[in-house]
């Protein structure tokens, strides 16, 4: 919080009555399979969206960013679309969907700072989208329900409310899903909230995304992970995330189920002439990612990552194949971690068709594993390769 709270009083001119923090997600295992209501395993990593805020009393919202020249500033009243700040569409989003749900709130100012980096799919989006709901919660206190909102909270003697139950944060993350969907345009699922959310030090988060259930399980201290950048942006509001969406959808309706959840893999090879080529590519590649967060899991609590690394190796050369949502970069950069002898697994994270890779290294090789990475990517592409280790941590607050 060092940084976003000088900035806001800096703009402001006082301190901000209130900070709050929400972690950026990595996608350990099940790319796509969230809004495939499938299983899919996260981590919370120690890249954050810092968020400070306090409140006004004209009914106005000033937001500024470290990140963005522009604020953005609006009514509670009359929140559109602005093309000099199209960033802020995540905060007005995520405050339309509130109060759609019959929270209420006044005007207020808000500083963003974030050190998640831009484009390399740790869900920068997701992270701004939860500290908003949390910051709004500190400054006009709600608690939300499924069908809307209840009593609000009660702060204790030092104005801290209460921590947020677990329906709470489902609730939490369907109305940032809902603000990502409904404003901003992409059509993704729940993964990148719940993993802000629930995040656990030195654990993965499962989800199951048909009946929201999460658990988690201890990630081995003999690996670390780390993320490579492949310097491509993606932008996935650009409609790729979306058609793949559909095309996951309507082999779902072909193949008679309500999601590709509901589909066996025999049952998919045996029905394959009843899709079209591009549709049934889609559809196994979701059927076989459940596959690997199952089996994965398995290895995890079997203290197997050897076998783990195999399943990450497995996602990649089926988003690449099957899905296609790779891109010759970050093809390239797992072509060079599974040549590095530390490298037990890796795979693109995130939407794709950019973004970084997910790796999964040996405890004490870290650091040569990203100098011969780095290497071999300039010299492959004349690109800088940034990289960062990433520490397992705990969700938003």
């Amino acid at each position: 919080m060092h940084e976003v709270k000088p900035f806001y009083q800096q703009h402001f001119g006082v301190p901000p009555a209130w900070a709050v923090r929400a972690p950026g997600r990595v996608e350990l295992l099940g790319n796509h399979t969230d809004y495939n209501q499938g299983l899919v395993m996260a981590l919370a990593v120690d890249k954050f969206i810092h968020l400070a805020g306090g409140p006004r009393r004209d009914g106005r919202i000033e937001v500024v960013s470290t990140a963005f020249p522009t604020p953005a500033r609006f009514s509670v009243s009359a929140m559109t679309k602005e093309e000099a700040a199209p960033w802020a569409d995540y905060v007005k989003g995520l405050l339309l969907q509130l109060q759609r749900r019959g929270v209420h709130f006044n005007g207020f100012n808000a500083a963003i700072h974030s050190t998640i980096p831009l484009g390399a799919g740790l869900s920068s989006s997701a992270a701004l989208l939860v500290a908003t709901a949390l910051l709004v919660r500190k400054l006009f206190p709600y608690r939300l329900t499924e069908t809307g909102v209840a009593a609000p909270p009660s702060p204790d003697s030092r104005g801290e409310l209460p921590p947020l139950a677990t329906p709470e944060k489902l609730a939490l993350a369907k109305v940032c899903q809902a603000a990502e969907n409904q404003f901003v345009g992409v059509n993704c699922g729940l993964l990148d909230y719940i993993a802000s959310l629930f995040g656990k030090a030195h654990h993965a988060i499962l989800i199951d995304c048909q009946d929201l259930r999460v658990e988690w399980t201890p990630l081995d201290g003999q690996a670390e992970v780390v993320i490579c950048h492949s310097g491509v942006r993606h932008a996935l509001a650009d409609g790729e995330y979306n058609a793949l969406r559909r095309h996951c959808e309507a082999a779902a309706r072909a193949l008679g189920a309500r999601s590709l959840r509901g589909v066996e893999a025999k049952d998919l090879t045996a029905r394959q002439g009843q899709l079209p080529e591009r549709e049934y590519q889609c559809a196994r590649h979701i059927v076989g990612e459940n596959q690997r967060v199952t089996f994965g899991e398995r290895a995890l609590r079997a203290h197997d990552l050897a076998q783990f690394g195999q399943y990450l190796y497995q996602s990649h050369e089926s988003s690449r194949d099957s899905f296609k949502n790779s891109c010759p970069e970050l093809d390239l950069l797992v072509e060079l971690a599974r040549a590095h002898p530390g490298c037990l697994g890796a795979r693109l994270t995130g939407g794709g068709f950019g973004g970084a890779t997910l790796n999964l290294v040996a405890t004490g090789q870290v650091e040569d594993f990203r100098r011969v990475i780095a290497q071999g990517y300039e010299a492959r592409t004349g690109r800088k390769l940034e990289s960062w280790p990433c520490r397992i941590v705990d969700g938003a607050g």
